[in-house]
């Protein structure tokens, strides 16, 4: 339960990023292997063997070329026997060179690790590893805020609280720690996204009370955009954002008026055979680029235009 580098720096703004990204830049597996083989989440029920691997490859494609126009997108070789691999993002949380792989709750998923450890550690990343039993899945269930100062994490159906300490002592900070309670949101990323700007998507019916108020201490009333049950079950929180640019599945047109009228470029795709597996568009990109680089803070801005 140690990093691979004894050296990691005190504090965060002395970390060098390893590799050094300037533009935005997500790590992505095409969908080979994919297939609803099994039941890991409420959303796989009633949907094994009946995904399309065709579709799901097309809607793949359709995501990568548009994410390609706005950022960088390396890819990772899909592997046998890892059907979920596509959902890259539970593999890993990165920042500032340092990726903290993840520990799978469902031994169906465990073997994806070493694939994409052995890649992360030939580009150069700094590996943080968790031990085997004590349940963390990336980007799923820990994110950063906007702006990579402030850590939120989830426990509650497939993820350790006990995960939320140790994932946050890579980077030398505190772990705001929220408790689902909807076993259809069994990941965080399913219902809560912190978009550029200090703002937040979220669906406040996922959480306990208690981490609701943490929410609404963190994020002022302005900033928060609450999704109904219809938009959270078409996984709209599960979002990719890179500054003004919202990538996420087809949503509903309130939804995309309320983003719209915040500031951001809402992009729709066709995602329906991932959401058979559990997953959106923030799912299927591991981001590696630093968030400053990522929302164009940092540097010269992405060029970013709706298609």
């Amino acid at each position: 339960m140690a990093s691979i580098s004894t050296a990691v720096p005190a504090t965060p703004e002395v970390f060098a990023s390893t590799p050094h990204f300037t533009r935005p830049t997500f790590l992505m597996c095409p969908p080979e292997w994919y297939g609803v083989d099994y039941v890991l989440n409420p959303w796989m029920a009633g949907n094994v063997h009946r995904s399309s691997r065709d579709l799901a490859f097309a809607q793949w494609k359709g995501f990568h070329n548009v994410l390609r126009g706005v950022a960088d997108v390396r890819l990772l070789h899909p592997e046998p026997g890892c059907p979920d691999m596509v959902f890259l993002s539970h593999g890993a949380l990165v920042h500032h060179g340092v990726a903290a792989v993840s520990s799978f709750h469902r031994p169906e998923r465990r073997s994806e690790t070493a694939h994409l450890r052995r890649w992360l550690m030939s580009q150069g990343f700094l590996l943080w590893e968790t031990a085997h039993g004590t349940a963390f899945e990336g980007e799923g269930d820990i994110t950063f805020d906007d702006l990579g100062n402030q850590l939120w994490a989830a426990h509650g159906v497939r993820t350790c609280r006990a995960s939320h300490h140790h994932i946050a002592d890579a980077w030398h900070l505190a772990a705001n720690s929220l408790h689902l309670v909807d076993p259809r949101f069994y990941h965080l990323d399913t219902c809560f996204a912190p978009l550029h700007g200090g703002y937040l998507l979220y669906f406040p019916a996922a959480f306990d009370t208690a981490s609701l108020a943490k929410i609404e201490a963190a994020y002022p009333v302005e900033k928060r955009i609450a999704v109904s049950e219809v938009d959270a079950t078409r996984m709209a929180c599960c979002a990719l954002n890179i500054g003004r640019a919202v990538f996420t599945g087809e949503i509903s047109k309130s939804l995309a008026a309320r983003l719209f009228d915040a500031g951001f470029d809402v992009v729709q795709l066709e995602l329906s055979e991932f959401i058979k597996g559990g997953g959106g568009a923030r799912s299927l990109a591991l981001r590696l680029s630093d968030l400053r680089v990522t929302h164009g803070t940092l540097g010269t801005a992405p060029n970013i235009a709706t298609p």
